[in-house]
């Protein structure tokens, strides 16, 4: 069956409104608060599961994957809604950043401001089809983790007083191989979950 019969058929959502895979499912504003709130509670989940490393003050974590992974599967408002409320409430003293951090006042949080615009952005191009196919969501992964970058190494370079050049082997070079795992995860899993749904 192909996807847009499955639009008219398996799915009940008026033909074109199926735009990223949480569309799919039924309710309006309820289903919304349930997959931001379950989506927060992801993001506090994916934060903690840290690896410090001794060369630099930012530590390995599976937050940018569960920004990006649920950026594409939400869209840009309910993944920039998700983003928002983990953002504020750790601002405001909830140690849930990264190795039960809070407040802003510390060398990774410039990372935390480039996934608010990371996950909108994402969620952006899926609801355009990019997390369709393998390459696309592929390019829109890496987009989403440059973007990130973009404001967590000026930041880092600040707060501990370094260079360019340093920042980079500090807050870029130690995490690309996993940030290429992250990736590859995302760019098969998302378009996997497309191909399921046609399969219906």
């Amino acid at each position: 069956m192909s996807l847009e019969a499955t639009h008219n058929t398996a799915i009940s959502v008026p033909r074109g409104k199926v735009r990223v895979l949480a569309d799919v499912l039924p309710g309006g504003l309820a289903r919304d608060v349930v997959l931001v709130a379950a989506t927060v509670l992801l993001l506090i989940g994916a934060g903690q599961v840290t690896i410090p490393l001794p060369w630099t003050p930012v530590p390995l974590s599976l937050g940018t994957f569960a920004v990006i992974a649920s950026g594409a599967a939400l869209g840009s408002v309910r993944g920039f809604a998700s983003v928002a409320i983990y953002f504020v409430a750790g601002i405001a003293g909830a140690p849930i950043f990264a190795q039960h951090t809070s407040g802003w006042h510390f060398a990774s949080f410039g990372y935390l401001i480039g996934m608010l615009v990371a996950s909108p952005l994402v969620g952006y191009l899926a609801e355009r089809g990019w997390s369709r196919t393998v390459p696309t969501m592929a390019v829109s992964a890496a987009i989403g983790s440059l973007v990130v970058y973009a404001f967590g190494v000026p930041w880092l370079m600040h707060f501990v007083g370094v260079d360019f050049s340093k920042g980079l082997s500090l807050g870029v070079t130690p995490f690309l191989i996993g940030d290429g795992l992250k990736i590859a995860a995302i760019a098969l899993l998302l378009p996997a979950g497309w191909k399921l749904l046609d399969r219906r």
